[in-house]
């Protein structure tokens, strides 16, 4: 599956931004989506992630209550909305396609997110 993250930008710290990934390829849904960021010198931290029905979704402590995943699976796509971000958010942004929440097989080029102080 081909997937393409888009959306991000700069935001100052507070605001708001939500991310989008557009599937393509195979059936979109058979996965799981989930999404990552690498900040500048860090390791790749994992988000959050959402079922293939969209009725279960699972986040990282780091941005639980902040951060929501939901899917249109008519349109293919998964969301990534991003509320009172701060400046430690600001990374490269992924989304992932797998079998399951703990386990990718495909990863999409990222988009970049700025937070401002």
């Amino acid at each position: 599956v081909q997937l393409q993250a888009s959306g991000g930008g700069l935001v100052q710290a507070g605001g708001s931004l939500r991310l989008s990934c557009a599937a393509s390829g195979r059936t979109f849904t058979n996965y799981f989506m989930g999404w990552f960021r690498q900040a500048p010198g860090k390791e790749r931290e994992f988000l959050g992630c959402i079922n293939w029905s969209g009725l279960s979704t699972y986040f990282a402590d780091s941005v639980k209550g902040r951060f929501t995943i939901s899917r249109d699976n008519a349109k293919n796509t998964v969301y990534l909305q991003m509320n009172s971000l701060k400046p430690e958010d600001t990374a490269v942004y992924y989304c992932l396609a797998g079998p399951e929440c703990s386990r990718y097989d495909y990863w999409g080029q990222g988009t970049l997110v700025t937070v401002s102080s």
